[in-house]
């Protein structure tokens, strides 16, 4: 299978200068991003969530598929160069190849996110507090089926949309 920098070198790539803001949490801009190669810094909130420089790494692709703002802010940590995609939601319908590409790449995150919560779930599954929750979460998660996607959590529901 082609990596999704083989499947964007038509895309135009632009270069981004150190401490460039690419995605504003809280904004909707419609752009995706694929990195060509450079540093990446993501922060949600306060906190700085990870840093990355993984070429084919993707930006801006849960507001494009769920039609919601941006989950967190991008920003270059050092010179990038990125391809970039101003209408994401169109361009992923036209290219089904790199739709598909981003759902295996969803698929692992979610994969990921169950494995270490099923993890925890055995480490604390005594306990009563908010860690023996683990187990709702996990329901939550592998049974959502709704169209419409509510952001945040019960706790706390994201006002913002």
């Amino acid at each position: 299978m082609p990596s999704i920098l083989d499947l964007c070198h038509e895309l135009p790539e632009t270069r981004y200068e150190a401490g460039a803001t690419l995605l504003d949490e809280g904004e909707q801009t419609g752009k995706l991003y694929i990195l060509v190669d450079g540093r990446i810094e993501i922060v949600k909130g306060a906190f700085q969530v990870y840093f990355t420089s993984e070429p084919g790494s993707v930006f801006g692709e849960i507001s494009a598929l769920l039609d919601i703002p941006h989950t967190a802010t991008v920003k270059t940590a050092t010179v990038c160069r990125l391809y970039v995609v101003d209408k994401a939601d169109e361009f992923l319908r036209s290219r089904p190849d790199i739709a598909y590409h981003l759902s295996r790449l969803l698929a692992q995150r979610l994969q990921s996110v169950t494995s270490y919560l099923v993890d925890l779930k055995e480490q604390f599954e005594d306990q009563q507090d908010h860690l023996g929750m683990v187990d709702e979460v996990l329901e939550s998660i592998l049974h959502q089926q709704d169209e419409t996607f509510l952001p945040g959590s019960d706790r706390y529901p994201d006002t913002k949309i």
